[in-house]
């Protein structure tokens, strides 16, 4: 993938599909100033090559579910298999290996404020320890700037769709419980598809979807890797901030060029955030000179991203595995309990 190189078209267009992931291809050529054929066959080049997806992604917030942020130390001929079983599970987003194949971390995602699920995790020999802790709060409300400043302002303002401001929680509709599935797979999803997909008619698909996207409950997200971009380094950053200074703290990392995800937790670190960097000697600089400038930092842990297994859309097909029968056996009883 990396070997593949991004021109200033792309890079407008993967702009564009951010801010309005279903934007029609007329509307998107308009502003960038070429021709629906051009932008549509882009796109295809870039899904065709696996180099971008558009994922539709729900709002945990809106909804009422709760967030689990685990992290698992396994030995490495486990990794593997258990990340792609995690990544199989309906209930997880954001499925990353680090620390070179030592530690998966995820997210959880489970209704009505409940527990993460870890009990057969706990019990897989290939999991030497478990750590969860709950995210209670993102502080960014952008995506990482490295990917959405290609654009002007102008620009931004015509493609970025209206939502409300409204923070309540939603309840989902049957509807919803099969729709948000099938746009989390594919977020261009044509509506005849959608219907067909989930036995609803396509003006109730049409309706319903759009109804999602102005309460704020549905967003989408366009899934494409930070090297093509240029930044090779992905760290997650663990860090221990004086409560006095938590928010201020959180809202100063949001707005750093290398920050990706700023969010507060429960646990012995109240702040997590994850950093995209050219290189490690640029990963080196903003640990050391930028958050180790910090007044109320007082404690810092890292690990690099390794690969991701899953992001926002549901896992690809996976390849085969060449872990023992035992072991496959156990991690996928852990993926059929979801």
């Amino acid at each position: 993938m990396h070997s593949v190189t991004l021109d200033v078209l792309d890079l407008r267009l993967l702009h564009a599909l951010q801010l309005d992931g279903r934007a029609a291809f007329s509307k998107i050529a308009d502003v960038l100033g070429v021709s629906d054929r051009t932008v549509a066959r882009r796109f295809s080049r870039l899904r065709t090559t696996a180099i971008a997806r558009v994922a539709g992604v729900t709002n945990s917030h809106r909804t009422g579910h709760a967030e689990w942020l685990v992290r698992l130390r396994v030995l490495p001929p486990g990794i593997a298999p258990l990340a792609r079983a995690l990544a199989r599970r309906p209930d997880t987003a954001w499925v990353t290996v680090a620390s070179s194949g030592t530690e998966i971390v995820c997210i959880f995602r489970v209704t009505e404020e409940g527990p993460a699920p870890l009990s057969l995790l706990g019990r897989l020999p290939q999991v030497t320890q478990v750590d969860a802790q709950r995210l209670l709060r993102p502080v960014m409300d952008h995506r990482w700037i490295g990917r959405t400043s290609a654009l002007t302002d102008e620009q931004i303002a015509t493609l970025r769709p209206a939502v409300t401001a409204d923070t309540t929680p939603v309840p989902l509709t049957d509807l919803d419980r099969r729709l948000l599935p099938a746009l989390a797979a594919d977020g261009r999803a044509a509506y005849p598809d959608l219907a067909r997909q989930v036995g609803w008619s396509e003006s109730a698909v049409r309706r319903r979807l759009d109804e999602l996207r102005r309460s704020g409950v549905l967003q989408f997200d366009v899934e494409v890797d930070s090297g093509l971009f240029g930044f090779s380094v992905q760290c997650l950053l663990w860090l221990t901030v004086t409560p006095a200074r938590l928010s201020s703290i959180a809202r100063t990392l949001a707005g750093d060029p290398e920050a990706a995800f700023v969010g507060s937790t429960t646990g012995p670190h109240n702040l997590v955030a994850i950093a995209v960097c050219q290189d490690a000697n640029a990963l080196h600089t903003y640990l050391a000179d930028r958050i180790g400038s910090l007044d109320g930092v007082d404690r810092m842990e890292t690990a690099l991203i390794t690969a991701y297994i899953k992001r926002a859309a549901p896992a690809l097909k996976e390849r085969s595995s060449a872990c023992t029968h035992q072991t496959a056996q156990r991690v996928n009883d852990f993926c059929q309990r979801a």
